[in-house]
């Protein structure tokens, strides 16, 4: 089996290698920040032009995931699109596809920083969910049993870094599921400070794979010259 499986508050989770999150007992997949039209900001606001094949990636590999859970509800944890006009300008087959994705399911968008109102793009726009146990929202608070998203988190295994769950027994932050979407070292201080002495981190990839994050040794002390 590809897709990691745990507990975190009680409720049975799913780490898939895509980076989406699926709770099977209650119907239901997250993704987070998939920052579609991040190209066309990019080409709004600087005039650098990047291959505008970020949303066609994206949306193909949540149509490829939704296919695979058959979910009933699926929740988009903020910072679904790159800005409000990146919404306003989803292209007309983009938008179709991700209509058509919508259909039959109930769908969530939490409201992001990047995206903080609604889209005239169908489902329910929400600040944060609860399902089950768990309470969904973008940036964590100190709420107990919370996902979010927002960081971007990546961890970094044998030399090579990947986007990757980060949990501990409280808290679960998604990585970004976007295809430009870069992120941010689990032993950031922005991070670690969210998490208790012991977190995981499940690695996506072809194989989603949990590894413990151990505290970082502390820096060599430097010894002075004797004078």
């Amino acid at each position: 089996m590809d897709s990691h499986s745990f507990t975190f508050c009680a409720t049975r989770c799913v780490a898939r290698p895509s980076g989406a999150l699926h709770l099977p007992d209650h119907d239901t997949l997250c993704v987070s920040d998939l920052h579609l039209g991040k190209s066309d900001r990019i080409a709004r606001r600087s005039g650098v032009m990047l291959p505008p094949y970020e949303i066609h990636e994206t949306l193909e590999k949540l149509e490829t995931d939704i296919h695979a859970t058959a979910p009933q509800t699926l929740i988009c944890l903020g910072d679904s699109f790159d800005d409000p006009d990146a919404a306003h300008s989803l292209p007309d087959d983009m938008r179709l596809w991700l209509t058509k994705l919508q259909a039959g399911r109930k769908w969530i968008w939490i409201e992001g920083n990047h995206d903080p109102g609604p889209m005239d793009i169908g489902g329910t726009h929400l600040a944060h969910i609860a399902i089950g146990t768990l309470t969904f929202r973008h940036i964590a608070t100190d709420t107990p049993a919370e996902v979010s998203g927002h960081y971007h988190p990546k961890h970094r295994v044998a030399g090579r870094s990947r986007p990757a769950f980060l949990y501990d027994q409280s808290r679960m932050v998604l990585p970004a599921y976007g295809a430009y979407t870069g992120g941010l070292s689990s032993d950031a201080p922005d991070l670690r400070r969210l998490f208790g002495p012991h977190p995981i981190a499940v690695l996506t990839g072809k194989k989603a794979v949990a590894v413990p994050i151990t505290e970082n040794p502390p820096p060599p002390r430097v010894r002075g010259r004797s004078s």
